[in-house]
């Protein structure tokens, strides 16, 4: 006949005291494991960081470059007129984009903002460029048969 063992709350207490003391082979194994894929962690972590604040530059570049292809293309706009609005854009838009500069030419039917600067980095060494241009048609009065 076999007999059932009979287990007091004192073994199961003093066995699983034993367990967790002694740790076995793995003890110690998980600060290792993490100081081996923390590294790869947080470059992950600040490039996304990273490509968010380019992609937001991008973003920042191309509205600068369109406010100022708005303010030039206007019926008898003064010369500078796009660049001012697009400074002056940059201006509220925050430290998105680092030095930017802004370059506007136009032409009798056609007029073409570019903005070029940096994007502001997360990542010790990493300065990505940006480059955005937009176009735009000059209003102007014209014949009913020539556009």
């Amino acid at each position: 006949m076999i007999r059932p063992i009979r287990v007091t709350g004192r073994r199961v207490v003093a066995a699983t005291r034993l367990r967790l003391v002694s740790g076995g082979a793995d003890r110690g194994a998980n600060p290792v494991e993490l100081a081996v894929v923390m590294p790869a962690i947080l470059l992950l972590l600040f490039g996304s960081i990273q490509v968010a604040a380019w992609f937001l530059a991008r973003s920042t570049a191309m509205h600068a470059a369109q406010s100022g292809v708005n303010a030039q293309r206007v019926h008898q706009a003064p010369a500078g007129a796009g660049v001012e609005r697009g400074n002056a854009f940059l201006a509220a838009a925050g430290d998105w984009l680092a030095k930017p500069e802004l370059s506007c030419a136009s032409t009798a039917t056609e007029v073409t903002c570019t903005v070029t600067g940096k994007s502001i980095s997360v990542v010790p060494g990493v300065h990505l460029t940006v480059s955005q241009t937009a176009h735009g048609t000059v209003e102007r009065w014209t014949t009913a048969g020539n556009p």
